[in-house]
C-alpha cells in the first residue's frame, strides 16, 4: 500500500515576482498527514491559510491565482507540480508577496530543491482518485478540450496550436510522472512579443524578462515599438530581423513548450487535492479550462467520497476459500466471504459473488430474492475479521468477536448475480486487542451498504 508522503525538511527559494517584479521569498513546509497543500503569506498577520483547492482559484489570466477572503497567491502552477510528481501530498508553503517567485519560468528549480530536501513516508495510506468513467471539458470558441480517461497509473498528452509561423502545433508527453524532473520541469514558460504590450497593459508581467520567458517574435513591428517594450521591461535593447525565438539561451528541448504547458496541466490538476490514476489527453489547454477540469472531477469526488477497490477478477487472490476457513471458524451456510484480493496495514479488500442457491434466498424473498441486510453486515464483519487476524503472529489461534456495530446504512437491495465488494479500514491503531473499523460493501460503483465496527481479538483456549 502507497503512503502519504511529504518533505523531509524545509527549504526556501527567492526570485522576482513575473506580475509584481518584486523579490520574493517562498519557503517549502513539512506537513501532517492528510495536511494537503495550503498556502500562508506570511506578510499579512492573522490572515487564512489558503487550500490549494479547484474551488479557490479566482483568476487564471496568466497563470493560476488563489484566494481565500482577501488573501491571494498566484503563479502557483509550477510549484505545484513540482510537488505533485514528487509524490509530496502533504505541505505548507509560505510566501512573503502575493506570488510566489517565477524564477526561470520552469519548476526546475522547485524540483530540485524538493529532491535535495528529501522526502518522508507518511503513516496515513495515500488516497487516490480513479478515473473510473470518462469526463471531458471543451471550450468550442477556442478550440480547447481537455479529457481524462481511465488508467492504472497517471499519464498526460499535451497538444499546443497556435496561429504562429514560429509555434504552430507541438505535442508532448508523459507516460510516468517519475519522469518528470528530467523530461519535463526545466520547461519555461513562453510569450509571444506581440502580447507582451497588453499584458504590460494589464499589470500581468512587471517581472518578466528574457531569464523567466521564452519569447517569440512572429509578427513583423517596427524595431521603435521592439525597443520601446524594452525599455518598459527594463530590457536592453534586441535588433531582430527574422521570426523567431529572442531569448540566447537556447531551447532546452525542441518542443519545450508544449513540455511547459504539461506542467502547467500537471500544476492545476494538482488543486483537485489528491493523486490521479487517469490518462489525460489536453488539446490546445489553459488554465481556465484546466480549472474546469480540476472541479468538475472535484464534484465527482464530493459525489462518489468513497471510491470502489479496483477488482481484477484476473489477479490471484491474496487469501483463497482455503487460507480463509484456515483463519474463520465459520462453514455452510454462514461463511460469507469468497476470497480477499486486497490488504494492508489498516485496510482489507474481500469479495463474495452471490447466487440464487444461498439458503436464506428460500424464504427472503421466494418471490423476490433480496439479500437479508444483517447478512451483508455480518459478511463486512467477517472481512473485518480477517484483517485482524492478519495482524497477529499465529492467527490461527485467535478469534475475533465483534463487540459492537454502529451506524449501519443500506443504500440499495442486493440481489442474485450481484458482486459484493468488501472494502473495511481500521478508524484507529489496534491496542489491547481491540480494534475499530469502518466498513463498505459496493456492487459495481455503488455503495450498497457500510457500517463501523468494534471488535475484539482473543486468544483461543
Amino acid at each position: 500500500m502507497q503512503k502519504q508522503k511529504t518533505l523531509a525538511s524545509e527549504f526556501s527559494l527567492k526570485g522576482k515576482g513575473l506580475h509584481t517584479g518584486l523579490n520574493i521569498n517562498v519557503t517549502f513546509k513539512p506537513a501532517q498527514e492528510n495536511h494537503g497543500y495550503k498556502i500562508k503569506r506570511i506578510d499579512l498577520e492573522g490572515q487564512p491559510v489558503i487550500d490549494a483547492s479547484a474551488e479557490n482559484v479566482t483568476n487564471t489570466q496568466r497563470g493560476t491565482v488563489l484566494s481565500k477572503g482577501d488573501v491571494q497567491v498566484s503563479t502557483v502552477e509550477h510549484a505545484l507540480a513540482a510537488l505533485y510528481a514528487w509524490g509530496i501530498d502533504n505541505c505548507l508553503i509560505e510566501v512573503d508577496a502575493p506570488e510566489i517567485p517565477i524564477l526561470d519560468g520552469s519548476a526546475r528549480f522547485f524540483s530540485e530543491n524538493i529532491e535535495k530536501a528529501g522526502i518522508t513516508e507518511q503513516n496515513a495510506p495515500k488516497d487516490f482518485y480513479i478515473v473510473r468513467h470518462k469526463i471531458e471539458v471543451k471550450d468550442e470558441k477556442t478550440g480547447s478540450s481537455l479529457i481524462i480517461l481511465p488508467d492504472d497509473k497517471f499519464s498526460i498528452n499535451v497538444l499546443i496550436e497556435f496561429d504562429s509561423p514560429v509555434l504552430s502545433n507541438q505535442y508532448a508527453s508523459l507516460t510516468s510522472i517519475s519522469e518528470f524532473p528530467k523530461e519535463i520541469a526545466s520547461s519555461r514558460t513562453f510569450v509571444f512579443v506581440r502580447e507582451i504590450e497588453m499584458l504590460l497593459q494589464n499589470n500581468l508581467i512587471k517581472g518578466g524578462d528574457l531569464d523567466n520567458a521564452i519569447v517569440i517574435y512572429d509578427k513583423k513591428m517596427e524595431q521603435a515599438d521592439m525597443n520601446r517594450i524594452a525599455d518598459t521591461l527594463g530590457l536592453p535593447h534586441v535588433n531582430v530581423k527574422e521570426f523567431g525565438y529572442v531569448n540566447d539561451k537556447p531551447l532546452v528541448f525542441p518542443n519545450e513548450p508544449a513540455r511547459h504547458k504539461l506542467i502547467d496541466v500537471i500544476g492545476d490538476l494538482a488543486l483537485i487535492g489528491k493523486p490521479i490514476k487517469g490518462h489525460v489527453i489536453a488539446t490546445r489547454p489553459g488554465h481556465k479550462i484546466n480549472n474546469q477540469l480540476a472541479r468538475l472531477i472535484r464534484k465527482d469526488i464530493k459525489i462518489n467520497d468513497i471510491q470502489p477497490p479496483i477488482y481484477n477478477i484476473d489477479a490471484n487472490p491474496v487469501m483463497d476459500i482455503n487460507r480463509i476457513r484456515e483463519l474463520l471458524p465459520h462453514r455452510y451456510p454462514f461463511l460469507l466471504v469468497d476470497k480477499i484480493i486486497e490488504i494492508g496495514g489498516d485496510y482489507i479488500v474481500g469479495i463474495k459473488n452471490v447466487t440464487v442457491n444461498e439458503p436464506f434466498f428460500q424464504g427472503h424473498f421466494p418471490q423476490e430474492p433480496v439479500m437479508p441486510g444483517v447478512f451483508l453486515v455480518e459478511s463486512m464483519a467477517q472481512t473485518g475479521g480477517l484483517l485482524v487476524l492478519n495482524s497477529v503472529d499465529e492467527p490461527d489461534r485467535y478469534s475475533t468477536y465483534f463487540m459492537k456495530i454502529d451506524g449501519v446504512k443500506f443504500r440499495q437491495k442486493v440481489v442474485p448475480g450481484d458482486t459484493l465488494i468488501f472494502r473495511l479500514q481500521l478508524l484507529a491503531p489496534m491496542r489491547r486487542g481491540i480494534s475499530t473499523m469502518k466498513g463498505y460493501v459496493f456492487v459495481g460503483e455503488k455503495i450498497v451498504c457500510e457500517a463501523e465496527f468494534m471488535a475484539q481479538i482473543i486468544k483461543n483456549k
